[in-house]
């Protein structure tokens, strides 16, 4: 058994930082926040998000106690990144950035300015445990809350909001199309004996487009008629753990008062096989709803997501 996770830190950087807190006591209880929730929820090993000094997560290591280790991908243009804290070794660290080939650079604004890269690098790592090995990717999709021109939060008007919905929009979906790629080899067709674990802020819901991107073939879905029946796509397939939360505790973010499951867990056949009902949770975590403003939550403690946790019985 081990129990795997995933939570957006958000904004984890010292004081002094642009985007830190103004003050060591309110660092210093966001510390104490996080690292009471990880303790509680015991995960063996945590994919986070929104890392941003490498120093500020060794704070939080401090907080945890001796076992836990860490890794960390490359930055982004805003100084935050992804990772994994782990109790277990973490062995093969590889990142995830560049495009598929096959996809043109993508528009990022009204400019000529295009991409072919992962705004954020999604981090792969290895874990041994009892026998079996565990390939684990950590990502953060591209953000729904838009940024314009300047760094506002506003438009200037709804044909710009509309425009850079897109462009954003459009990142996600190359974002999640790179990551399945890189979930699609490490499955190699072999699904139903490889443990592949791809977890993250994937930044919408279950259903949205490109979070299905990163199924890989349809079919068989937990809660569907065909779930229980294996077929030929079982080899290169991901299931979304989704399902198995208890209803109540469906929902990672509140957005506008609306709660929403954009934090996910998805999992290969030889991992989903042994998942059940109740075998994961979002914790009981209590969180503020937010706005189209993030800045606002700078000096508040603790993170505007909810983690979620996963106990898996690998055979």
């Amino acid at each position: 058994m081990v129990k795997v996770g995933t939570w957006n830190l958000e904004n984890l950087f010292r004081p002094g930082s642009e985007a830190g807190p103004k003050s060591e006591q309110a660092y210093e209880a966001t510390l104490t926040a996080l690292a009471k929730t990880i303790t509680k929820l015991a995960p063996d090993v945590l994919a986070v998000q929104e890392v941003g000094e490498p120093e500020a997560l060794k704070d939080l290591i401090d907080r945890l106690g001796p076992g836990w280790r860490s890794e960390l991908a490359d930055p982004d243009g805003r100084g935050i990144r992804v990772g994994f804290l782990s109790q277990l070794p973490l062995d093969r660290v590889n990142q995830v950035r560049e495009f598929l080939p096959q996809l043109r650079p993508i528009q990022v604004d009204d400019t000529d300015t295009t991409i072919s890269l992962m705004g954020r690098p999604a981090l792969h790592v290895q874990v041994e445990l009892a026998g079996r090995t565990l390939d684990l990717v950590s990502c953060h999709l591209k953000s729904k809350l838009l940024t314009f021109s300047g760094g506002r939060f506003s438009p200037r008007d709804e044909d710009q909001r509309a425009r850079f919905a897109v462009y954003a929009l459009n990142r996600r979906s190359a974002e999640a199309a790179t990551v399945r790629a890189y979930a699609t080899e490490l499955l190699g067709g072999q699904g139903q004996n490889r443990a592949v674990i791809v977890l993250g802020d994937l930044n919408d819901e279950p259903q949205a487009a490109t979070t299905q991107i990163l199924l890989g073939p349809p079919g068989s879905e937990i809660g569907t008629p065909g779930h229980d029946h294996p077929d030929h796509g079982d080899g290169s397939r991901l299931w979304n753990l989704a399902p198995r939360i208890p209803p109540a505790q469906r929902f990672t973010r509140i957005y506008h008062g609306q709660r929403e499951l954009i934090d996910h867990i998805l999992v290969s056949h030889a991992v989903e096989r042994g998942v059940r009902d109740g075998d994961l949770t979002t914790g009981d975590l209590d969180i503020p709803s937010i706005t189209d403003t993030p800045t606002t939550r700078r000096d508040e403690p603790g993170s505007d997501h909810r983690p979620v946790v996963a106990t898996l019985h690998l055979n």
